[in-house]
């Protein structure tokens, strides 16, 4: 999510699901073939809420409380054509063309919204991680939820609640899970307003390949511009790079919300991460991000923020970019749209 507030997430997911038949996989294929030999797969994937919530933001931010409804329903409008729903049969299939083994998603949202007391007769049980798990079931992926760590709660009116976490999902058939460490940040955004906790955190899994032990990392990092909110940024990766020890070999991926150079990635770097889109990517890597109804027909990001580092992989490896392409578009209710408003990062190390 580009710098943004995710609390004003509860006050967007207002509208039902459309659902329609993801595009197929096999025009992306060649494009993320396999590398031969012994190698760890590892994709990143911002799931993203479906709306511009700067507009909202602004609108609720207001001391005029006659322009948060028309913020909401312009809001639903938008969310009727980014649904939730079908973005998940594409990034399910983006899942069955990788076949990583470890999994890391952000906002993974659990929403309950009824808002018949604000005269809008709107009923929504959304779990994020259920329909894309549902999905992915219907194309033979079995993928197991190996850690999560629970984020940003915000219940701001009476008929809305939301939960955000970070997921860990595991390729069941090859990969065991030895450890487990979750947990929120010492440092955060904390209480913005009554009912709504703004919070991040990470999961770090000791993954069992081949015989090998693998530790790996999946975070979710504070977003926006102001200096101050970057330097929180930098606090928390110091905290993740300490968490993530000093194992021999390990993988760190998430939405880190900033750019190459800034404190955050300074800190990470100074920890010994390696950004393994320096090493083996073409062009700039830009990850984000979309326009907020997803319709652009051709991908215009102007910043990379999504990452995939490691420490302690000697040989060769990949890295590539997804839902970037027209052709990863899906149909949507009024026309094609992207899975997300980000690129999902698929890398493959050898070992």
């Amino acid at each position: 999510m580009r710098i943004t507030r995710p609390f004003a997430v509860a006050l967007l997911l207002l509208a039902g699901a459309c659902t329609e038949t993801p595009a197929g996989p096999d025009a992306r294929a060649s494009r993320h073939a396999d590398l031969q030999g012994r190698t760890l797969g590892i994709l990143s994937r911002n799931l993203y809420v479906g709306a511009d919530l700067d507009a909202t933001i602004g609108a609720l931010a207001s001391p005029d409380p006659s322009d948060d409804l028309p913020a909401l329903q312009t809001a639903i409008g938008t969310l009727l054509a980014t649904d939730y729903t079908a973005r998940a049969g594409a990034i399910a299939d983006e899942i069955a063309l990788t076949r990583p083994h470890v999994i890391g998603l952000q906002e993974v949202w659990q929403i309950a919204v009824n808002l018949t007391p604000l005269g809008m007769p709107v009923a929504i049980d959304l779990d994020f991680l259920a329909i894309l798990q549902q999905a992915m079931a219907e194309r033979g992926l079995r993928y197991d939820v190996a850690g999560k760590v629970r984020n940003t709660d915000a219940a701001p009116f009476p008929g809305i609640a939301l939960t955000d976490w970070d997921v860990m999902l595991v390729d069941r058939s090859r990969v065991s899970v030895e450890n487990v460490y979750a947990q929120q940040f010492q440092l955060n955004v904390g209480a913005v307003a009554p009912g709504v906790d703004v919070r991040r955190g990470f999961v770090i899994i000791q993954a069992k390949i081949q015989g090998r032990v693998f530790t790996i990392g999946n975070t979710h990092l504070e977003s926006g511009a102001n200096p101050q909110l970057a330097q929180l940024r930098a606090a928390q990766a110091m905290e993740l790079a300490a968490a993530m020890g000093d194992s021999a070999q390990a993988v760190l991926m998430g939405d880190l919300n900033d750019t190459p150079g800034s404190l955050m990635y300074q800190v990470l770097a100074g920890s010994g991460w390696s950004d393994l889109w320096l090493a083996f990517g073409s062009g700039p890597g830009l990850t984000c991000c979309h326009s907020p109804n997803l319709a652009n027909p051709f991908a215009a990001f102007d910043q990379r923020i999504d990452y995939v580092l490691q420490r302690g992989f000697t040989e060769a490896g990949r890295i590539t970019l997804l839902g970037i392409e027209p052709e990863d578009r899906i149909s949507g209710a009024a026309g094609p749209i992207w899975p997300s408003d980000h690129a999902g990062v698929f890398a493959q190390l050898r070992y």
